[in-house]
């Protein structure tokens, strides 16, 4: 759909949300997004995703609220992975980047916090101002005070005050701060980095932090060592395991196929 645009660069999927204004998600393109995303994880060629916004200002305004007055309903059918095809996608054991290139707020906030890790450029702006609409955040009243000191995030979400990008770093919420004109490459590079990398294990990295956030340690360490992360168990069993064995003895590169 014309919300959106999708690149494949190699082992990379790139998926721009734009839609003008303010990049908004209505119920079509959530599901469209769910449709991407699912598509990204089933595939086996591809091994890390980009999500950004089109346009300098936006990154994402989240839920659109216009579609919303015309009958969009707040709890109808977002599709695939809940809102934006992210937030509930289960099973997404790859990593993906969020490249934040302008105003990030709401459910835009919340999809970049479905990300693994998050770029921003120095003009970027967040919040969550779904109290001034009578909503909840609900999704980032989940995540964020798990993610920041809680009365940082309490104080963010009940009263929807704007921060800049470098707050946010401060906080946590993102990793690096970029020039504008240097985000999507920065973006592009860490990408290709990653897809170099392991895959099996990063799907294992992946399974073992989203299983175990509400877990006490020994019983994630014990499900890792009687082979309850299935990821775990088929990294243990596979090619690569050995090949990063073999590349380290043989002081070498490994070569990782994903199997």
């Amino acid at each position: 759909m014309e919300a959106l645009k999708i690149e494949r660069r190699g082992a990379v999927l790139e998926v721009t949300l734009d839609r003008p204004k303010a990049n908004a998600i209505d119920l079509e393109t959530s599901r469209a997004m769910g449709e991407i995303f699912t598509g990204f994880r089933d595939d086996p060629d591809l091994r890390v995703a980009i999500i950004t916004g089109g346009g300098p200002k936006f990154f994402c305004a989240g839920w659109d609220l216009k579609a919303a007055a015309g009958g969009d309903a707040v709890d109808g059918n977002y599709g695939r992975g809940g809102f934006g095809g992210l937030q509930e996608l289960r099973g997404l054991n790859k990593p993906v980047i969020a490249a934040v290139n302008g105003i990030c707020c709401g459910g835009g906030f919340e999809l970049a916090l479905s990300a693994d890790i998050i770029l921003a450029a120095e003009h970027a702006t967040f919040a969550l101002p779904e109290i001034r609409s009578g909503t909840v955040a609900d999704a980032a009243s989940i995540r964020l005070p798990k993610r920041i000191p809680y009365h940082i995030a309490m104080e963010m979400l009940l009263t929807g005050r704007w921060f800049d990008a470098e707050e946010a770093h401060r906080w946590g919420v993102v990793n690096r701060i970029l020039p504008a004109d240097r985000l999507m490459a920065e973006a592009r590079i860490l990408a290709d980095d990653l897809a170099a990398g392991p895959p099996l294990v990063f799907a294992a990295i992946k399974e073992i932090v989203r299983e175990a956030e509400d877990m006490k340690f020994q019983d994630a360490m014990n499900r890792i060592t009687r082979s309850q992360f299935e990821t775990v168990e088929r990294l243990y069993r596979s090619e690569d395991q050995l090949e990063g064995a073999r590349a380290f003895a043989e002081k070498r590169d490994p070569v990782w196929k994903g199997r």
